[in-house]
Order: C-alpha cells, then structure tokens, then sequence
C-alpha cells in the first residue's frame, strides 16, 4: 500500500488499484492477448479472463515511494516480441503515474506464451 501525504490529509492507495490498472494498461496494448498466471497444479499457464487480470500482476513498493511491477502476458503469434515489451513498459509507465500521482521505477514484462489462432 502506498500513502500520500500533504497539508491536507494522508491518501492510501491499495496494491489491488496498481494490479488493475496495470491489467487493464497492458492488454489494451498491441498484440497483448492477455494477462496469464501460472497453475500451480499441473504447471501450465492460464490465460486470464478481463475480471480477474490482476493475478498476473504483481507490485512492489519502494523505500522511495515508488513503485515497481512485474507482469506477465500472452501475445499474438507473429508480433515483434521485443516492441510490444517496448509499448507495455510505457503504457504501463504511464497509466500508472497518470492516474496515481506515484512514479514507477521499474516495469519487468515477462511473455510467457504465444497463442496461435
């Protein structure tokens, strides 16, 4: 959780704000599926449906008040993996500091799967 404070009163922003507008950020971007989280059961990934997008996400809070993401994603078959990393770590970067007021330090986009129609 992150707390803002000013000369008016103290803001507290809950981990699960970041998480959604992070998965809602990233797959509004070009040749994102989707948001996908691993089953623990037979090891597979799962590709998220639009309600539950947060699980592929996780958030960490700095020492300097920022924040750091880690997300993972599924894409369409034949996108150029390394510029639709490009677009996310930016869309990300900024949907999250635009709507927070909090700086991201560090956006990780991990593809853990191609999906072929």
């Amino acid at each position: 959780m992150v707390k803002i404070i000013n000369s008016n009163g103290t803001v507290s922003i809950a981990s699960e704000v970041f998480t959604n507008i992070v998965g809602d950020a990233a797959t509004r971007c070009f040749g994102v599926k989707g948001m996908v989280a691993l089953q623990k059961e037979n090891g597979l990934y799962q590709l998220l449906r639009r309600e539950s997008m947060g699980k592929g996400v996780s958030v960490s809070f700095g020492e300097d008040d920022t924040v750091s993401v880690a997300l993972h994603i599924a894409v369409d078959q034949g996108v150029n993996l390394a510029t639709v990393g490009r677009s996310i770590i930016n869309e990300v970067s900024y949907k999250v500091a635009q709507a927070t007021g909090v700086p991201v330090k560090r956006v990780d986009v991990y593809i853990d799967s191609v999906l072929i129609d």
